[in-house]
């Protein structure tokens, strides 16, 4: 064998590592990462390869990038099958803010806007096409494709594939055999964060993809606190959840359209910043309220699971399951579209034991042959074993799609914490068991509950329960207390609602142990939630926020699109001075910077002058650690403001309450803004305010940065600020 031989492999082998180099370039200058995640690197060597691939991955590893980067990489155009349409704005407006030519081809475009896409297809003006399913059973389009280069197929939400998946869509199975029709057809790749080992199977054998070329990450979510709540008023635990979070972004689900209505209006009673989505409500209401929530209008969103597959928003914090989910891979990927972007987020579920009625129900009716509804039956029972069980709920959900990845519990749900808050009922318990049976488990919970409390309703003196030994045995508690916990006990599987129509409760095999003293009975005293580390600018990184929303209204997109809150939190903690700082933000590439990163400097920048700090890191910032304020329940900004009413200068208010002078003035004119009366004379001179307004007025681009250079120097940013807050020019600050 001589040199030659060894010429092609040589070739070959410096073509893919030079893929790979080009693949990293991308990663850098498009998306601002240093490194790939785990999985994205492999299956984007399979996609570059031309070899059919299928990734699983949890929700936010970061599927969208091992179809993005070899878009970019390979020639032609790259053909995106996506279940919904709002899923493909989202993603069209990602890669156009990057300068990367998409588009999504739908049924919301008019007459000459699909023509005119059309028309760009065939000339391949696009690296990037995003389509629904149904897009392949039309001969234009498949004709379309056909004439063009294409790069890859990616067919995202791939588990909607198969007749196992949890959301079968038919239209994706239909795409099967339009694929066989195009002759220049390029690699597949399949993308999905719910797979079992039957989804597994058939994605691969309908995509012809080899074992070798599956890519397998495992489902843990590191970021996120799964906690089970049951028990408790729902509507009551809701309200004390979000009042605690009013400025985090959450998703509550229901499991019916009439709860969502009933969850929507309370929380819109109640002051919340809430919008709703179910199938009931027309589409440009559904619209409405999608765009609400994800341009930050709306902080809630409250929806059935017609909500959210493929949702791009990242800074979800929170998911609040109302009712019982239908299965674990629905739930999973649910309460997967918290803490996108990688930042602690909460996945509560509440539970109560009439859930599983309500589930049992809509199988029954549901019009699935009979071995499918046996399956879906099967799955249920997972789900309310998950409700349960006494073990760590991270690890529950990896062993259920057989991933044994994880060494250890989560050491973060709420069956790993909660063993320190949580009271011993038995006694109680054993009152209420006592009491069902004395009824003779012919009563629900409600007259059970006047029983208990010693009520003298005229149903309980008809039925003379008033006469039952148990009569008042729990006067001390409320009827809705004893209430929610023989809810509690029917969740525990200690009482049983049963199968009829109307919830009966009957004494289940562990009553009997409850009753004879073998088992005991703990509940929850509290809601255990992990300590959150806040080593970052809390009040610049909400000014980040705003600048982030200001600048994504003005360019009509979800400020997700911008940055990530994961990557204003890393700015609000490195304090950038440059573009070579700002670099070295995760999250922040080139083309990001070069749309984007110009304003965030500027707001940055008035912060490192207030924080003195020194060129003392490889950033040349040092993180910032600011302490949460926790006096009683006033507001903090209300707190520094009256503190300045009082008549202490705003050094002396930063001094006592450790946070910076920046901070304090941030607070003063939030209490403005909200109405409060504010003495500017303490804040800034006649002169310098009209010096500052002068400055303003005769700027082409009046920001903060020009105005600053345009004054003297004794003029500060805290002065410039307070000046354009007092005339509304700078609603908050």
């Amino acid at each position: 064998m001589n040199l030659n031989d060894y010429l092609p492999s040589i070739a070959e082998k410096d073509e893919h590592q030079m893929m790979l180099e080009k693949a990293q370039q991308i990663l850098e200058e498009y998306f601002g990462f240093q490194s790939f995640r785990p999985g994205q690197k492999a299956v984007i060597d399979f996609v570059m390869n031309k070899h059919n691939s299928l990734a699983i991955m949890p929700t936010g590893g970061g599927k969208s990038l091992c179809y993005q980067i070899p878009g970019l990489a390979l020639e032609g155009t790259a053909v995106v099958v996506s279940p919904l349409i709002s899923l493909m704005k989202d993603q069209v407006d990602a890669l156009s803010s990057l300068g990367i030519p998409a588009t999504y081809i739908n049924s919301s475009l008019d007459t000459e806007q699909f023509h005119e896409r059309m028309h760009q297809l065939r000339a391949g003006s696009y690296k990037f096409v995003y389509v629904a399913p149904e897009r392949f059973e039309s001969p234009t389009f498949l004709e379309s494709i056909k004439s063009i280069s294409l790069s890859l197929i990616a067919f995202d939400e791939a588990h909607c594939i198969s007749q196992w998946g949890h959301d079968f869509r038919p239209s994706y199975r239909s795409i099967i055999p339009a694929l066989d029709k195009i002759p220049n057809l390029p690699v597949v790749v399949a993308l999905t964060a719910t797979a079992t080992d039957e989804v597994n199977h058939d994605i691969r054998r309908l995509l012809s993809v080899q074992d070798e070329h599956v890519i397998n990450t495992g489902f843990a979510r590191d970021n996120l606190s799964f906690h089970i709540v049951k028990g408790k008023d729902k509507r009551d635990f809701i309200l004390d959840y979000v009042k605690d979070r009013a400025a985090e972004a959450g998703i509550i689900y229901t499991s019916t359209r009439k709860q969502t209505d009933m969850v929507h209006q309370l929380l819109e009673s109640k002051g919340f910043q809430a919008a709703k989505y179910h199938a009931g409500l027309s589409e440009q209401a559904r619209k409405q309220a999608q765009t609400a929530f994800t341009q930050d209008e709306k902080t809630i969103i409250v929806a059935t699971n017609a909500f959210g597959m493929g949702i791009d928003k990242s800074n979800v914090r929170y998911v609040i399951h109302y009712a019982l989910p239908m299965n674990i891979e629905s739930y999973y990927q649910e309460a997967g579209r918290a803490g996108r972007d990688g930042e602690p987020s909460d996945c509560i579920l509440l539970f109560s034991g009439q859930d599983i009625q309500l589930q049992k129900f809509l199988i029954e009716q549901s019009l699935m042959a009979e071995d499918k509804k046996t399956n879906e039956y099967k799955k249920l029972q997972a789900m309310v074993n998950y409700c349960h069980t006494h073990s760590c709920l991270q690890t529950y959900v990896l062993h259920y799609f057989n991933d044994y990845s994880l060494p250890e519990d989560c050491g973060k749900c709420s069956n790993c914490l909660n063993n320190e808050n949580r009271e011993d009922m038995t006694k109680e318990a054993q009152m209420v068991l006592s009491c069902v049976k004395r009824m003779g488990e012919r009563f629900g919970a409600g007259i059970t509950a006047k029983v208990l409390k010693g009520s003298k309703d005229k149903k309980v003196k008809e039925f003379h329960f008033d006469q039952l030994t148990t009569y008042g045995l729990m006067s001390q508690y409320t009827e809705k207390e004893i209430t929610n916990f023989v809810h509690f006990l029917v969740a525990e599987n200690i009482l049983t609602t049963g199968d009829d129509r109307y919830p009966i409760l009957k004494l289940t095999k562990q009553a009997g142990e409850v009753l004879k003293g073998k088992k005991q009975v703990w509940v929850q005293t509290g809601f255990a939630r992990n300590p959150v580390l806040v080593d970052y600018n809390e009040s610049l990184f909400e000014e980040l926020r705003r600048l982030r929303k200001q600048i994504a209204s003005e360019e009509k997109v979800p400020p997700y699109v911008l940055f990530s809150d994961a990557t204003l939190k890393e700015m609000a903690r490195r304090l950038p001075q440059s573009k070579e700082d700002m670099l070295r933000v995760k999250g922040v590439g080139a083309k990001k910077f070069d749309q984007y990163g110009e304003p965030f400097l500027q707001a940055v920048e008035p912060w490192v002058e207030k924080t003195g700090q020194q060129d003392t890191s490889p950033f040349g910032i040092e993180p910032i650690l600011q302490k949460k304020q926790t006096e009683d329940d006033t507001p903090s900004h209300l707190i520094s403001y009256q503190l300045f009413k009082d008549g202490q200068q705003i050094a002396e208010i930063a001094d006592n309450r450790n946070v910076t002078e920046q901070t304090v003035t941030n607070h003063l004119f939030k209490a403005y803004n909200e109405g409060n009366v504010l003495s500017w004379e303490r804040l800034f001179t006649a002169d310098q305010e009209e010096v500052v307004l002068s400055a303003r007025q005769g700027l082409d681009e009046p920001k903060l940065k020009p105005i600053k250079e345009a004054v003297p120097e004794d003029i500060s940013y805290t002065v410039i600020k307070a000046v354009l807050v007092k005339h509304g020019f700078l609603l908050s600050s």
